[in-house]
């Protein structure tokens, strides 16, 4: 029972101090000085501060996939699923200006394709396009997705997200459904 409430704690207090300070400041010991367990301890549940951070995204990813749910728009889906990215904005921003810049763009990526593959496959049930075609078309609003997102949080994330994403939901707003409909006719 122990091991679920100290490595909570010591994710708790890495998003506390990510919040507060650039990620190369954040060390195990500021970690554990906090938690007020002994080094031993952390690294019975990580190696360092970057697994941390990967367990987190992962976490956030996998929770993110079990929320979705079909009758959402894909703008829903993606708030829903980029929750943690937006209630952490300056800790996002740390990691944006960071070493694990990589880990942060693999998430969103993973997040906009989890959402994208879902959305265009449902919207593709009623037009019946080449599997091929919809791959494309997801994988394309996919990296769309994932680098307006990374561009606003290179701005400063000074924007409110969920209006960003509603904005781009109009802009691609019948597009998908067009692009779908025009690949199932040219390929007929």
């Amino acid at each position: 029972m122990a091991q679920p409430y100290t490595k909570n704690a010591i994710r708790e207090e890495f998003i506390r101090q990510l919040n507060e300070k650039p990620l190369s400041k954040i060390t195990v010991k500021s970690i554990v000085d906090e938690c007020q367990i002994n080094r031993n301890t952390f690294y019975y549940h990580y190696s360092d501060v970057y697994e941390v951070l990967e367990e987190i995204f992962e976490e956030e990813l996998s929770k993110g996939v079990k929320e979705y749910n079909d009758t959402s728009s894909w703008e829903e889906a993606f708030l829903r699923s980029s929750n943690f990215a937006f209630e952490n904005r300056k800790a996002i921003n740390h990691i944006y200006h960071s070493i694990q810049r990589e880990q942060l763009e693999r998430y969103l990526y993973s997040i906009a394709g989890d959402v994208m593959n879902r959305y265009v496959n449902r919207i593709n049930e009623n037009i019946g396009a080449d599997k091929e075609d919809v791959e494309v078309i997801a994988y394309f609003y996919q990296c769309a997705l994932t680098q307006m997102v990374l561009k606003w949080i290179e701005k400063g994330i000074q924007d409110n997200a969920e209006e960003l994403i509603r904005k781009t939901g109009k802009i691609f707003d019948g597009n998908i459904e067009m692009m779908l409909k025009k690949r199932k006719s040219g390929n007929s």
